[in-house]
């Protein structure tokens, strides 16, 4: 059983977002062996969406941001991540069916744009997602840029 928690920035809990960091750099600095600039600035403008297992331990998280933020026309799901402990057992579907929902929700929109790396493409198509423009580098990772619509 997954428990779902959303807020805003200043809502978080310091154990929350301490969670949140940590398991982001486990995730993309460490598991991915990516260095770049976590922190850059959105996450105040930004809902928090935090996946917790029934030990209370976080084990996914996505991050909502508004319309304006990363993109001017859409909002966006970014930051997405499953700690690996939940991963291939469907996880990561359930939490971003979640993060469309609650992008709807709090935004109200009907499209939302997404930077996806691009191994996860199959994935994102089947929530829905259609790639738009050529791949590109970010952070040294192979991206395209997705656009779903209600």
């Amino acid at each position: 059983m997954v428990r779902f928690r959303c807020v805003p920035f200043y809502d978080l809990t310091l154990d929350e977002l301490y969670a949140l960091l940590k398991l982001r750099s486990e995730v993309f600095v460490v598991e991915q062996n990516c260095v770049y600039q976590d922190l850059d600035d959105k996450d105040q403008r930004s809902f928090h969406l935090l996946a917790f297992d029934q030990e209370n331990d976080l084990i996914g998280y996505t991050r909502l941001v508004p319309k304006g933020t990363s993109y001017d026309e859409y909002p966006s799901i970014g930051r997405v991540l499953t700690s690996e402990k939940v991963r291939r057992n469907g996880s990561g579907k359930i939490l971003m069916k979640k993060s469309i929902e609650e992008i709807q929700r709090i935004f109200g929109d009907k499209k939302i744009k997404i930077s996806a790396q691009c191994y996860l493409d199959k994935f994102y198509r089947g929530l829905g997602f259609t790639p738009i423009g050529e791949e590109y580098l970010e952070d040294g990772i192979p991206h395209i840029a997705m656009v779903w619509e209600a």
